[in-house]
């Protein structure tokens, strides 16, 4: 019997591979926090890593965005960490696993907001997802940021590409938080029940949905419906806060992440720009406490590193 993500600790969290994370994750039974940083940004913290304090809050994932796999950097990390150690570093220091955000963007595609523009790095090609795997990466997840034009189309037919070369490395999740620009797939065609069917056919370990009340048309009912699809076919949900409702007050917090539960999430995900580069610190224990309550939030939050 799997033991719970929710009762390992940090060694025992790092040490598990691809398919005893998944077990782990599943066993925990909607109790597990995911917490998506950009490291490129100055950390709130400014020498301690945007994933050093979601984990001191309650996260059991680090999600990384904005991570160039060409030239890995991460700020707030110590000067004398080379490139191909940012990673495990970030790893060692949360104790958490960490996974990155990879794009299947158009190959001109470069992107119109500075701040979201495009890098060869983080392009989802399966050179770069087998050097995240080498660079000791837990889970890639295909998606894409704001007005990068990413489709499930071109979501489905790379994750078919990364499960031949890295599926038996690394977990593979797929799906989108917003539309990325692309206004036919907005509301509730950002998932539909033929997105989820293709992205469990083409290898996908968890699907990503965005998490109720998070974009226009998303309702509980909705995503409980497409969860439940997802389950069916053997993969794990993760309802996803990507529209900066990360940065909301409490209360709402607690709403969305109570209809979360609800629609029947195994991941609950928390975006990068509360204010920028990671949600607010508030948000993350609101959230984790209203999913499982003080215990295991100040069980996660205290447990050392150490054990």
């Amino acid at each position: 019997m799997a033991k719970r993500l929710l009762s390992c600790t940090p060694r025992e969290m790092l040490a598990l591979d691809r398919d005893g994370l998944l077990q782990a994750i599943a066993a925990s039974e909607g109790r597990t926090i995911a917490c998506e940083t950009i490291g490129a940004m100055q950390p709130m913290l400014l020498d301690i890593t945007n994933a050093e304090l979601a984990a001191a809050q309650g996260a059991d994932l680090i999600l990384m965005n904005l991570i160039d796999l060409q030239n890995p950097s991460v700020q707030g990390l110590p000067a004398d960490v080379p490139p191909e150690e940012v990673i495990r570093e970030v790893r060692r220091l949360s104790g958490r696993p960490v996974g990155v955000n990879l794009e299947p963007v158009p190959p001109d595609c470069t992107g119109d907001d500075p701040m979201w523009r495009m890098t060869e790095g983080r392009r989802a090609t399966v050179d770069n997802a087998r050097r995240a795997a080498d660079l000791g990466v837990s889970f890639i997840l295909l998606t894409g940021n704001p007005g990068t034009g990413v489709t499930t189309q071109a979501i489905a037919h790379t994750l078919g590409e990364l499960k031949a070369a890295v599926g038996d490395r690394v977990i593979l999740a797929a799906g989108k938080m917003h539309a990325s620009g692309i206004l036919s797939e907005a509301g509730e065609h950002i998932i539909t029940p033929a997105d989820v069917d293709a992205f469990v056919q083409a290898g996908a370990d968890i699907v990503l949905f965005p998490a109720p009340g998070t974009v226009p048309g998303i309702t509980t009912e909705y995503i409980h419906a497409r969860i439940a699809q997802a389950h069916r076919a053997g993969a794990l949900a993760m309802t996803s806060i990507g529209t900066s409702q990360e940065g909301a007050d409490v209360d709402t917090i607690r709403r969305i992440a109570l209809a979360c539960k609800m629609a029947g999430a195994d991941i609950h995900h928390l975006g990068d720009t509360g204010y920028a580069g990671m949600a607010l610190p508030e948000n993350i224990f609101a959230y984790s406490v209203a999913v499982r309550g003080v215990r295991h939030t100040y069980r996660r939050m205290a447990m050392s590193l150490g054990r």
